[in-house]
């Protein structure tokens, strides 16, 4: 590492620390509205730029860049259709929980149901931050830094140790940003951080193509691209893709629509706007940049692939070697910095919301009953620390799988479901009773985990062995035939996300809530939609669906 990459790295990231600490210097980060939702305060853009900043991490850059690198542009699908989800959670979501005054995700949940579903979904969510989210984000930052700069080469040590190294260094700083700066702190230093890295993620397929093109040019990178690669600009997959092109109608959607619509760490950000009108322009706001990111998180993956092709065995390391020989050293450092950003803000998001769960849907029920403000936030944060140093011990393990994304979206898939269903189900009826989500929000997980873990596999190994007996030694045909032996997970999804909407209506009709639900509407910030709000979500999807004709 270079002295200017060096310099470069340490100027940026002080800058954030400096002006995230100016912006919440007055902030009252010992009341729960001060540290969970920034008091209240946050403008559209800020949003925007922590929704950004939030979703967009090391985990997503270089693990949908792997992807790319492995299977061409059809991974684009996690980012397009993203912004037809944010734009239904604009229009549609956000002004049935706001009018409410919400902090959590199940504090509406308690509000339809009962306080027992709030403490299951709330251990729910904090499963999913503790046991996949944090370490996957901790693992892909490290996997970066490890690849950018050669670390095991650099400090003489192997590379379970730069792990190890890297995964708590990342986690130590992120803990102090989260647990001790509150809402705001995070939004600023992601809205600063946002920039830097549409900044410095534009950088890498300019210069990869630059440096690929004949005559110097983005153009002619572009066109060389594009003519040597033809096969990696086709978005219709086949069966054997990690997104063959009918799952684009199934689970696809049901995973976007709970993460953007449903996730407790993205919809925190939007819970702490001045207004309604505030959150529908942010999340519209990042919904549009949602549209253009496959640039950040997809092109470069395809240059990747042109620039190294089979001499790279590692596709999840594509991205990070790319960076590696096309950036300058200054702006290596530059972009280290950004990206260390993004890290940081993925990672402190999740402590922030998993304080936010603990301290107010777990520790007053359970906990201490009488507690006040002060002790529900200092007991956010110490049960934020412990969950940051479990995810910490995690992370390094993570290098035993193969695909970083696809285990990420896979092992969410046990809670995207039930989760979405619940608030979807209490949401559109009045009648279905608590024990119908408890049911979906216990029985949804086990359902999706048996299907993948044990009907699944069985399934496959059935069909491959029954295929082998018969003579087939033919690689291509093996993997069809596995593919086809069971529906893949997003199948799935959809499957299991129709069967827990019947479970739930059913025993609505069974045993209905006798005490009709009527939801409680506060004055706690002004709930007045967007005038605009329909206009430019529907621009936007017209937008996304104008992508898909093209390729």
């Amino acid at each position: 590492m270079g002295t200017l990459s060096i310099i470069s790295f340490l100027g940026f990231t002080l800058l954030v620390a400096g002006v995230a600490w100016y912006a919440t210097r007055k902030t009252n980060e010992k009341s729960a509205d001060g540290f969970y939702l920034g008091g209240r305060s946050l403008g559209a853009i800020t949003i925007a730029g922590s929704l950004l900043l939030t979703n967009l991490s090391a985990e997503q850059i270089v693990g949908l860049n792997g992807q790319a690198f492995s299977e061409g542009i059809l991974v684009m699908a996690w980012e397009t259709l993203a912004a037809i989800a944010m734009v239904i959670t604009a229009i549609w979501f956000l002004p049935k929980y706001m009018k409410k005054g919400i902090t959590t995700i199940p504090e509406f949940i308690q509000g339809r149901f009962d306080e027992n579903t709030k403490a299951i979904l709330s251990v729910l969510f904090l499963i999913a931050f503790g046991i996949v989210l944090l370490p996957t984000i901790l693992f892909a930052g490290s996997k970066a830094f490890i690849t950018m700069f050669q670390l095991p080469e650099l400090l003489g040590i192997s590379e379970t140790a730069c792990y190890w190294i890297c995964v708590w260094s990342i986690g130590i700083i992120g803990i102090v940003y989260a647990i001790y700066g509150g809402l705001k702190a995070v939004a600023v230093s992601d809205l600063v951080n946002a920039v830097g890295l549409l900044i410095g993620g534009l950088l890498i397929p300019y210069f990869g193509l630059t440096m690929i093109s004949d005559d110097g040019s983005i153009s002619g990178g572009l066109v060389k691209l594009w003519s040597e690669n033809q096969d990696k600009f086709d978005v219709t997959g086949d069966v054997t893709s990690s997104i063959p092109v009918g799952t684009i109608f199934t689970g696809m959607m049901i995973a976007q629509m709970y993460y953007w619509g449903t996730n407790q760490s993205i919809l925190q950000r939007v819970f702490g706007a001045k207004s309604l009108k505030e959150g529908q322009k942010g999340v519209l706001l990042a919904a549009f940049v949602k549209f253009l990111i496959p640039v950040i998180v997809v092109l470069p993956g395809i240059i990747a692939f042109n620039m190294f092709g089979s001499e790279l065995t590692d596709a999840d390391a594509s991205y990070p070697e790319l960076v590696r020989r096309v950036l300058p050293g200054s702006l290596l450092g530059f972009f280290a910095a950004v990206l260390f950003g993004a890290i940081l803000s993925s990672f402190n998001s999740l402590l922030n919301s998993s304080a936010t769960l603990f301290g107010f849907d777990l520790y007053k029920k359970f906990f201490s009953k009488g507690a006040t403000e002060i002790q529900t936030v200092t007991a956010g944060k110490r049960f934020g620390l412990g969950l940051a140093i479990v995810s910490m011990s995690i992370a390094p393990f993570i290098i035993n799988f193969d695909s970083l994304f696809s285990y990420i979206q896979q092992a969410l898939g046990s809670l995207s479901v039930p989760i979405l269903v619940v608030v979807l189900v209490g949401i559109l009826t009045k009648k279905v009773p608590a024990l119908g989500a408890k049911i979906v929000l216990i029985g949804g997980v086990l359902m999706y985990l048996i299907s993948l873990l044990i009907i699944g596999p069985n399934m496959v190994s059935s069909a491959l062995a029954n295929a082998k007996a018969e003579g087939i030694t033919d690689v291509t045909q093996l993997a069809v035939i596995e593919a086809e032996a069971y529906p893949h997970y997003l199948h799935i999804m959809g499957i299991l996300f129709v069967v827990n909407v019947v479970i739930m209506l059913v025993v609505g009709l069974i045993k209905p809530k006798t005490d009709i639900y009527v939801p409680k509407v506060t004055d706690v910030i002004d709930t007045t939609p967007w005038k605009y709000a329909w206009v430019v979500g529907g621009l936007i999807t017209l937008l996304v669906l104008s992508t898909y004709l093209i390729f």
